[in-house]
Protein backbone atom coordinates (compact mmCIF):
# COMPACT_ATOMS: atom_id res chain seq x y z
CA UNK A 1 0.00 0.00 0.00
CA UNK A 2 1.55 3.26 -1.04
CA UNK A 3 1.31 6.38 1.05
CA UNK A 4 1.72 9.68 -0.13
CA UNK A 5 3.86 12.52 2.00
CA UNK A 6 1.71 15.32 3.47
CA UNK A 7 1.93 18.20 1.57
CA UNK A 8 3.90 21.13 3.14
CA UNK A 9 2.12 23.37 5.79
CA UNK A 10 1.77 26.14 4.12
CA UNK A 11 0.52 24.16 1.08
CA UNK A 12 -2.58 23.51 3.04
CA UNK A 13 -2.88 26.06 5.44
CA UNK A 14 -2.36 29.38 3.20
CA UNK A 15 -5.59 28.79 0.98
CA UNK A 16 -7.27 27.31 4.01
CA UNK A 17 -6.46 30.70 5.80
CA UNK A 18 -7.06 33.06 2.71
CA UNK A 19 -10.60 31.26 1.95
CA UNK A 20 -11.65 32.08 5.82
CA UNK A 21 -10.28 35.39 5.33
CA UNK A 22 -12.38 36.41 2.44
CA UNK A 23 -15.76 34.81 3.51
CA UNK A 24 -15.76 36.85 6.14
CA UNK A 25 -14.88 39.99 4.30
CA UNK A 26 -17.72 38.89 2.17
CA UNK A 27 -20.43 38.42 5.53
CA UNK A 28 -19.18 42.09 6.53
CA UNK A 29 -19.87 43.32 3.04
CA UNK A 30 -23.66 41.13 3.40
CA UNK A 31 -23.79 42.87 7.25
CA UNK A 32 -23.33 46.20 5.50
CA UNK A 33 -25.80 45.79 2.96
CA UNK A 34 -28.30 44.45 5.40
CA UNK A 35 -28.53 41.43 2.71
CA UNK A 36 -30.41 38.83 4.78
CA UNK A 37 -30.28 36.22 1.99
CA UNK A 38 -26.49 37.09 1.86
CA UNK A 39 -25.85 37.22 4.99
CA UNK A 40 -27.07 33.55 5.31
CA UNK A 41 -25.27 32.00 2.44
CA UNK A 42 -21.70 34.09 3.64
CA UNK A 43 -22.25 32.43 7.20
CA UNK A 44 -22.50 28.94 6.03
CA UNK A 45 -20.13 29.69 3.58
CA UNK A 46 -17.48 30.80 6.53
CA UNK A 47 -18.56 28.35 8.94
CA UNK A 48 -17.71 25.48 6.06
CA UNK A 49 -14.24 27.63 5.32
CA UNK A 50 -13.37 27.65 9.39
CA UNK A 51 -13.83 24.03 9.48
CA UNK A 52 -11.83 23.26 6.76
CA UNK A 53 -8.97 25.84 8.78
CA UNK A 54 -9.33 24.12 11.74
CA UNK A 55 -8.54 20.62 10.25
CA UNK A 56 -6.00 21.64 8.17
CA UNK A 57 -4.06 23.16 11.17
CA UNK A 58 -5.20 20.14 13.33
CA UNK A 59 -3.37 18.13 10.72
CA UNK A 60 0.09 20.90 10.58
CA UNK A 61 -0.09 20.40 14.09
CA UNK A 62 0.11 16.80 14.53
CA UNK A 63 3.18 16.87 12.02
CA UNK A 64 4.44 20.08 14.15
CA UNK A 65 4.71 22.48 11.68
CA UNK A 66 1.95 25.68 11.90
CA UNK A 67 3.81 28.35 10.72
CA UNK A 68 3.63 31.45 13.57
CA UNK A 69 2.36 34.19 11.11
CA UNK A 70 -0.61 31.70 9.47
CA UNK A 71 -1.65 30.61 13.31
CA UNK A 72 -1.58 34.82 14.07
CA UNK A 73 -3.64 35.17 10.48
CA UNK A 74 -6.12 32.64 11.83
CA UNK A 75 -6.11 33.80 15.53
CA UNK A 76 -7.27 37.26 13.89
CA UNK A 77 -9.86 35.69 11.41
CA UNK A 78 -11.43 34.11 14.50
CA UNK A 79 -11.41 36.80 16.80
CA UNK A 80 -13.48 39.41 13.95
CA UNK A 81 -16.07 36.72 13.97
CA UNK A 82 -16.43 36.79 17.51
CA UNK A 83 -16.44 40.48 17.11
CA UNK A 84 -19.06 40.30 14.28
CA UNK A 85 -21.06 37.73 16.72
CA UNK A 86 -21.14 40.30 19.44
CA UNK A 87 -22.17 42.91 17.13
CA UNK A 88 -25.28 41.32 15.54
CA UNK A 89 -26.15 39.65 19.26
CA UNK A 90 -26.12 44.08 20.37
CA UNK A 91 -28.01 44.54 17.40
CA UNK A 92 -30.59 42.20 17.86
CA UNK A 93 -30.95 42.63 21.95
CA UNK A 94 -31.61 46.75 20.55
CA UNK A 95 -34.70 45.70 17.85
CA UNK A 96 -36.12 43.19 20.37
CA UNK A 97 -36.05 45.95 23.31
CA UNK A 98 -37.61 48.19 20.32
CA UNK A 99 -40.08 45.77 19.30
CA UNK A 100 -41.00 45.31 23.24
CA UNK A 101 -41.73 49.06 23.44
CA UNK A 102 -43.92 48.95 19.98
CA UNK A 103 -45.71 45.81 20.74
CA UNK A 104 -45.74 45.45 24.20
CA UNK A 105 -46.75 41.51 25.41
CA UNK A 106 -49.73 40.57 26.86
CA UNK A 107 -49.53 40.47 30.55
CA UNK A 108 -51.58 36.66 31.01
CA UNK A 109 -49.13 34.68 32.90
CA UNK A 110 -46.58 32.12 30.80
CA UNK A 111 -47.80 29.42 32.05
CA UNK A 112 -51.58 29.39 31.10
CA UNK A 113 -53.02 27.45 28.63
CA UNK A 114 -53.64 28.84 25.04
CA UNK A 115 -56.53 31.28 24.87
CA UNK A 116 -57.72 31.18 28.42
CA UNK A 117 -58.07 34.21 30.05
CA UNK A 118 -58.23 33.41 33.31
CA UNK A 119 -56.25 32.93 35.91
CA UNK A 120 -53.93 34.97 38.50
CA UNK A 121 -52.80 38.36 37.23
CA UNK A 122 -50.69 41.16 39.08
CA UNK A 123 -52.65 42.30 42.29
CA UNK A 124 -55.02 39.94 41.73
CA UNK A 125 -55.96 36.28 44.22
CA UNK A 126 -57.52 33.14 43.02
CA UNK A 127 -60.32 32.61 45.09
CA UNK A 128 -61.47 28.77 45.40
Amino acid sequence: MLTTPAPAADGDLEPAVQAVETRLHALGQALLARDAAGVEQCACELHRALTEAVDAFSRAARRGDVPHELRRRLASATGQVAAQRESLARATAALDRAMDVLMPRPEDPVYSAPGYGGGARPGRSITA
